[in-house]
């Protein structure tokens, strides 16, 4: 599968806790009804087994396979090859982006987190096909996650990448906040909790769109 900078347009982020209400299948089913152009499976802290979480990721491997959506897999590297992911994302504290890409080969995906220019470059040095950047906003969906350091830190870092370095925002980013992080550089949005927890998620999906194609008409 050929991955885009269109591939990161809307790029849906979700595990089994990030639905506690829903069957995650369901929701990511309904996510894509809604448009989604990219999907993350990051199963964290969520109390599923091992064996749970593979037969979960093969449910959402298969139906994103389906709609040619890009499957990739959060974190774990050796995930991501049991489910034949279409890539691997991870962050500065997981394992280091050139090894990811030495195990994962030269044909799948490789997403890296970052939060400033020289993590960016670091990142693309490695084998990075894209970045994400954050967190935007505030947001309760990654604990972790830090403070936020706005769209103002794609500007930041996309003026020290080449031309056509792919990055996508993520952290708390709602329809209306997402014109805004488009507008800062940003190739796309990640969003987990804004389509994972409404309560009709292809609805919430189209949401984003509207805004977001409606930015760039202005």
């Amino acid at each position: 599968m050929t991955f885009t900078r269109d591939n990161l347009y809307l790029y849906f982020i979700m595990g089994s806790q990030d639905c506690p209400n829903h069957n995650p299948v369901e929701v990511l089913k309904q996510a894509i009804q809604g448009g989604i152009t990219c999907f993350q499976y990051r199963e964290k802290n969520s109390g599923l087994n091992m064996r749970e979480t593979v037969r979960l990721g093969k449910e959402l491997r298969n139906i994103c396979r389906q709609h040619k959506i890009p499957f990739i897999v959060n974190d774990r590297v050796d995930l991501a090859l049991i489910l034949e992911a279409t890539g691997v994302h991870v962050g500065q504290e997981d394992l280091p982006a050139a090894e990811v890409r030495r195990i994962i080969g030269p044909s799948r995906i490789l997403g890296v987190s970052a939060e400033t220019p020289e993590e960016a470059k670091h990142a693309f040095a490695d084998g990075a096909d894209y970045i994400g950047v954050g967190p935007m906003f505030s947001t309760s969906s990654k604990p972790d996650a830090g403070q936020p350091i706005g769209p103002a830190a794609i500007s930041r870092i996309r003026n020290h990448l080449p031309f056509g370095s792919l990055i996508v925002g993520i952290g708390g980013i709602t329809p209306k906040r997402a014109p805004d992080v488009l507008a800062a550089g940003a190739d796309g949005v990640a969003v987990i909790s804004a389509i994972s927890k409404d309560k009709q998620p292809a609805h919430a999906a189209q949401a984003f769109l509207q805004t977001m194609r409606n930015s760039t008409k202005l």
